[in-house]
């Protein structure tokens, strides 16, 4: 440990220099120093957090106190590639982190924290694996819709005929029966395709869309949601098809409604924030100015088994879910040359929809054609 002494008082003058951070804790897991990429992905300057308790500085952190404390007493390293820490402004990074005892010049241990931000390679990632989702079950709807639609529309048709020849009424209603849930069945198909053209697009206020879908919401819950509205004023007119975003805003409240109401909690809260944010990439296409619709509600979060996998059709976190709503919503964001970004802890989740604006899609928008 004599050695991690002097490298350690050795490094100090040069860690500003790094691109990765550097806090090292005391045995109170306070902090005692900082180089200048930690002060910058901290978002304070050493002087300023100096001797604060390092984890006062979240109000949510994925990453357990309890880790570092066991590091320190075992005098061993930890490290995570995927630690979340939001701050109390509601700013959120993502962080790959490693921790090392070491001994400082009193003889008292110290951690060494090295942080590295990766929400932007995390963003690219998960947009790339969003894009292949959707298109591996558009490719797998597709086949399976051609499998199901052929036989089902013998099958109604023959029932039809079945019910011209019948000479007893009672009967009919075996047929009927037949025919009603081939019906239900080819509707269900249909909704899992989703609609393959770019409807008619037109300029339409965000905030009356999303009025409209708290009022259907509110009528359909029936719940005891606590609603709040964090409207930007400024947000210009977004030229798109009025009908699809309603639709994709309204399954992505009800889903959380449900989120909620599965919780148990007494009462949930629900928040639509909208901002407009500018020189975004979305699916390798910059754009100049964006629409952020965030959908945030206070139920249990998304289980870990399904979170690589929501936007799959059939994919559901409730019993009786059909799955198809996060999909239907994804598939018209993408038409609309967007992405929808997911956030999740228990007691806070957070839906993202980025809309860029933009009176024609560039290539790149193509693909919620397809």
């Amino acid at each position: 440990m004599g050695q991690a002494t002097s490298c350690t008082n050795l490094v100090h003058p040069h860690l500003d220099t790094l691109m990765t951070g550097v806090v090292t804790l005391d045995q109170h897991l306070h902090i005692s120093y900082m180089n200048a990429s930690a002060e910058s992905i901290l978002d304070g300057s050493l002087r300023r957090l100096n001797g604060v308790p390092f984890f006062s500085l979240f109000s949510y952190t994925s990453l357990d106190p309890a880790i570092l404390r066991h590091a320190l007493q075992d005098e061993q390293s930890v490290s995570d590639s995927d630690v979340s820490l939001i701050f109390h402004d509601g700013h959120r990074i993502t962080i790959e982190f490693v921790a090392q005892p070491l001994r400082g010049q009193d003889g008292d241990l110290q951690i060494l924290l090295e942080l590295r931000q990766v929400d932007q390679i995390r963003r690219i990632n998960q947009e790339n694996s969003q894009q292949q989702q959707l298109h591996a079950a558009h490719s797998m709807i597709r086949g399976l819709a051609h499998e199901i639609k052929n036989p089902l529309g013998g099958l109604r048709g023959a029932a039809q005929l079945l019910a011209g020849e019948l000479q007893d009424a009672g009967l009919h209603e075996y047929t009927d029966l037949i025919i009603s849930q081939a019906d239900r069945l080819r509707n269900l198909v249909d909704r899992m395709l989703g609609s393959h053209q770019l409807p008619e697009r037109k300029p339409h206020n965000l905030h009356a869309i999303l009025e409209r879908v708290v009022q259907v919401a509110q009528l359909s819950t029936g719940k005891a949601i606590n609603w709040q509205r964090d409207y930007d004023p400024s947000l210009p007119d977004l030229t798109a098809a009025g009908e699809g975003l309603e639709q994709a805003f309204l399954n992505i409240v009800m889903n959380a409604c449900e989120a909620m109401d599965n919780c148990g909690a007494q009462q949930g809260t629900l928040t639509i924030r909208t901002r407009i944010i500018h020189q975004q990439t979305i699916y390798g296409n910059r754009y100049r100015h964006c629409a952020l619709v965030v959908v945030e509600d206070t139920g249990c979060g998304i289980p870990e088994p399904i979170r690589d996998t929501l936007f799959y059709p059939m994919v559901s976190g409730r019993a009786g879910g059909t799955g198809l709503g996060l999909s239907i919503a994804q598939n018209i964001i993408h038409q609309h040359a967007g992405k929808i970004e997911v956030q999740s802890e228990p007691g806070h989740t957070q839906f993202l929809l980025y809309l860029p604006y933009a009176e024609t899609l560039s290539s790149g928008g193509q693909h919620g054609a397809e």
